[in-house]
């Protein structure tokens, strides 16, 4: 991943096999620009819950994210309750971890703003 270009404005690009999952070293890299954002499953997907005053904003997010996920052709797997939504990437193509999984998250963030 370039460090030119945020991962807020960067684009997904479809990855299949195992050479697109990062290593440990990129993903120690790459999650410091993804505060609050967590490894889960023993390093193998990203995990981050966001809250909301109500359950009205909460599916405001969730749609506004699920409009993202679609663009980028990256979907994640989704928790919804009436105040937060827990939201977890992982590029099952790739059997962990890949760019796309840090790009989406970045743009997540955005939304929750």
């Amino acid at each position: 991943m370039s460090d030119l270009i945020p991962l807020a404005q960067a684009h997904c690009i479809a990855r299949r096999g195992h050479e697109h999952r990062l290593s440990e070293a990129s993903i120690r890299e790459l999650l410091p620009q993804l505060p609050g954002w967590e490894l889960v499953e023993n390093g193998h997907a990203l995990s981050r819950t966001f809250s909301f005053p109500d359950y009205y904003r909460t599916m405001s997010f969730v749609n506004a994210l699920a409009h993202v996920a679609n663009a980028e052709n990256h979907h994640p797997d989704l928790s919804v309750h009436y105040d937060r939504c827990v939201v977890r990437f992982s590029t099952h193509d790739v059997g962990g971890l890949s760019e796309n999984d840090f790009i989406c998250a970045a743009k997540a963030d955005l939304l929750a703003g």
